[in-house]
């Protein structure tokens, strides 16, 4: 049985990642979190001090980043490292959401980490979320989805996650910074987030979870049919 590549894209707090990982775990696919990688390296400039203007010292520090993703044996969840040392907490803290956007539209940030990411989805069998994994990183995926929700409702979400890990954040800010970042993720000269013109689009505003993760198992299941058959 051939395996695809399952890309999908969207805006921040669509829940991408936590239906990519569930769609991966129900296919048996491997879960790549492009969203998990530009954080790290956020969060490895920051911890560095980086000059993001210094396009020289940008390309030397990012050769110092290595990013992996363990499998965390209590919960059965992935875990991103950042140079060995597991960061999946930091990375998902306000100040990295504030800046992250900003690092994404980078030019040699982007190549670096897309080229990474297209040498894990060789071997097929893999399930990637981001804002250009369907047009920039895996263009000829077999599937490729779309998600949107209204921004009060993303908003919403992303305050209980937070709320959830202890942090105390306003609807107001959070509301304000997924505005900035969809505008930045929007308009970036690099890569910029729009939706595949072969991309199926799922608004999630009032999907439950398991209704959109058996939304994209479904429309997977479909397309591996039918791509065992042309082989």
């Amino acid at each position: 049985m051939q395996k695809i590549v399952i890309a999908i894209d969207g805006y921040s707090g669509c829940g991408k990642s936590s239906t990519a990982k569930a769609v991966a775990n129900k296919l048996g696919y491997t879960y790549i979190d492009s969203g998990a990688m530009y954080r790290a390296a956020t969060l490895f400039f920051l911890n560095q001090g980086v000059d993001l203007t210094n396009k020289e010292e940008l390309i030397r520090q990012i050769q110092n980043l290595q990013i992996s993703f363990k499998k965390n044996p209590h919960t059965g969840k992935q875990e991103t490292y950042l140079n060995g040392i597991n960061v999946e907490e930091p990375i998902r803290s306000m100040e990295v959401s504030s800046f992250v956007s900003e690092v994404s539209k980078i030019k040699e940030v982007r190549e670096e980490l897309v080229s990474r990411q297209q040498l894990m989805g060789e071997q097929k069998g893999v399930v990637m979320d981001g804002r250009d994994i369907g047009t920039v990183v895996f263009p000829y995926a077999e599937l490729k989805v779309f998600m949107t929700a209204d921004l009060e409702i993303r908003a919403k979400r992303r305050q209980k996650e937070l709320q959830d890990k202890g942090q105390k954040v306003t609807l107001e800010d959070i509301i304000r910074n997924l505005s900035e970042r969809d505008e930045i993720d929007s308009n970036r000269k690099e890569s910029p987030l729009y939706r595949a013109s072969d991309a199926i689009e799922i608004d999630t505003s009032f999907l439950e979870f398991e209704e959109q993760v058996n939304q994209v198992v479904d429309l997977a299941k479909g397309k591996i049919g039918h791509y065992n058959k042309t082989i």
